[in-house]
């Protein structure tokens, strides 16, 4: 069950839309309403490749040498829609969103990432939360690897920001299986702002046992990158308020103006032929639930953290924030046809497929990548941890938690490298929360519904009906995992890479900021 707050369609969105606008923008330029915009007028922009300046020796070995990268944070000034005048955003090395890097398993890089953004932000800062307050600078950024497995002091703590003229350079060693990661900033207490105003990107990681498997490559891979904004008539972006300036920040952001790779409602020509989609969800609150054309079937073969054991056929694929699905599609039986990729009733982009007909007659494999199941008899720990929503009725703000835990109370989560453990997620709010814990890759047990009223009375599970094994979408390796209201998830984790300091959060940008992030200790014994 995904809850109407988080998921909405178009009817419910542009409802929900309107009346944070009407808030935000009483005295500004007046909101867009992106549907009056002429749709499939602008080529699908093909995301450009990080490109290395160099040679750095490596951290770990310094007689080793490996490639260096310098990405700059910038603001520029881009066109969104051929009929938009340009919208100010922040994106990376001139990108937006930023270049994506194409590397391989087992060869580690060294990025620079340098703050190049100008000392104020555009975007309206609330300074009650925690890390926001007025003393601090109002432009800071680190940056985060999602999915990466990375020493602490590269993973983008959000406390380790820095300011503009400044950079931060992090090593990251790609001692992990191929899948598509993606970097993003994760700066306290500002990172919903900073990532609406761009500043995310595609970290794309290959290996020997995918290059077997003769999937679609070269042109015929396609990352997409998508995600929902409000936009004015300017073309400026629009990020809502609560109405009270001195505390302006609100629960759910969700916009009508859908961005594939930072272009609305953009086009893309293909052969009718197979290709690969690597789907990204790159909302800041937002589910998409993916469709092609008419619910015409597709091919998942990877989620977050890269291939699933065996093709999964789907007809929608539903993917929370931070979320990934890589996926294959096959364009032949359209051939000079139009189709569309969809989210429920949005229609996001269109393809044109080529008359021509093309001998590719390749077969997908059965068999993608073994996925073994950890048995519950490896984990040495099982915690309970709760998803909070708190009301503060002197200020009139929700504020969300972990384990009713704010974020700067000492640490209470230590496991032990090279532990595996049971973390069983009690979600006794009314939202559904992606949760997202760095450094590790984990398998998801199980779902199972609950009595909330019953656990805030008591403490005491009392379930409603047997536990629900993950779905075949769910079944792979995950760094995210979707708690719907009244569910209790249970997910088993090894605990290796690196010892130290890495935090857990909710994925919804909005509650990150506002407490929904812990820290937790991976520690040597």
């Amino acid at each position: 069950m995904i809850t109407r707050r988080k998921f909405l369609g178009q009817t419910g969105l542009l409802a929900a839309g309107a009346a944070l606008s009407k808030q935000a923008t009483a005295a500004t330029a007046s909101s867009l309403n992106a549907s009056t915009l002429t749709p499939w007028v602008d080529p699908l922009p093909l995301l450009p490749q990080a490109k290395s300046t160099g040679l750095r020796p490596h951290p770990e070995n310094p007689a080793i040498k490996i490639p260096y990268y310098r990405l700059a944070m910038r603001e520029m000034l881009v066109k969104l829609h051929r009929d938009l005048p340009p919208t100010r955003v922040w994106g990376y090395a001139n990108s937006f969103p930023g270049p994506t890097f194409d590397t391989r398993s087992g060869e580690a890089l060294l990025v620079e990432w340098a703050n190049e953004l100008p000392g104020k932000h555009f975007l309206p800062i609330d300074h009650t939360l925690h890390g926001a307050e007025e003393s601090k600078p109002e432009v800071r950024a680190v940056v985060h690897l999602h999915g990466g497995r990375t020493p602490a002091e590269s993973d983008g703590y959000p406390e380790s920001w820095f300011v503009p003229g400044k950079s931060a350079t992090c090593f990251y060693p790609n001692h992990q299986e191929a899948a598509m990661l993606f970097y993003h900033d994760h700066t306290m207490g500002i990172n919903r702002l900073n990532i609406y105003a761009g500043l995310q990107g595609l970290f794309i990681v290959r290996d020997a046992v995918e290059d077997a498997l003769n999937l679609p490559s070269g042109k015929y891979e396609i990352p997409l990158l998508i995600f929902d904004r409000m936009l004015r008539t300017d073309g400026s972006l629009e990020y809502p308020t609560s109405g009270n300036p001195k505390s302006p920040w609100v629960p759910e952001v969700f916009g009508d103006a859908i961005l594939v790779n930072g272009k609305l409602a953009p086009y893309l020509e293909v052969e009718a032929r197979k290709y690969r989609f690597r789907l990204m969800n790159g909302a800041n609150g937002r589910f998409f639930r993916f469709s092609f054309g008419d619910l015409y079937e597709f091919q998942q073969i990877g989620s977050d953290q890269g291939l699933l054991s065996a093709p999964i056929p789907l007809k929608h694929l539903v993917l929370a924030p931070g979320e990934r699905g890589d996926v294959l599609f096959d364009f032949s039986p359209y051939a000079g046809k139009t189709l569309l990729l969809k989210s429920d009733s949005f229609e996001l982009l269109q393809f044109r497929v080529a008359a021509a007909p093309v001998n590719n007659n390749a077969g997908l494999p059965q068999v993608l990548r073994p996925v073994t199941r950890i048995p519950e008899s490896q984990a040495v720990k099982t915690r309970r941890l709760t998803l909070d929503e708190n009301m503060d009725l002197v200020q009139q703000s929700m504020g969300m938690l972990l384990n009713n835990t704010p974020w700067h109370m000492p640490v209470t989560e230590k496991p032990v490298i090279h532990t595996t453990e049971i973390w069983e997620l009690v979600n006794l709010t009314e939202d559904s929360h992606p949760i997202h814990i760095h450094l590790v890759r984990f398998q998801i047990l199980d779902r199972r519904r609950f009595n909330v009223f019953e656990y805030q009375k008591s403490q005491t599970l009392k379930f409603f009906a047997a536990a629900v094994p993950p779905s075949p979408s769910d079944a792979g390796w995950k760094d995210i995992v979707r708690v719907d209201p009244g569910m209790v998830v249970r997910i088993i984790i090894p605990f290796e890479g690196y010892t130290g300091r890495y935090v857990w959060h909710c994925h919804l940008l909005e509650h990150e900021d506002n407490e929904m992030m812990r820290p937790f200790e991976v520690v040597a014994s």
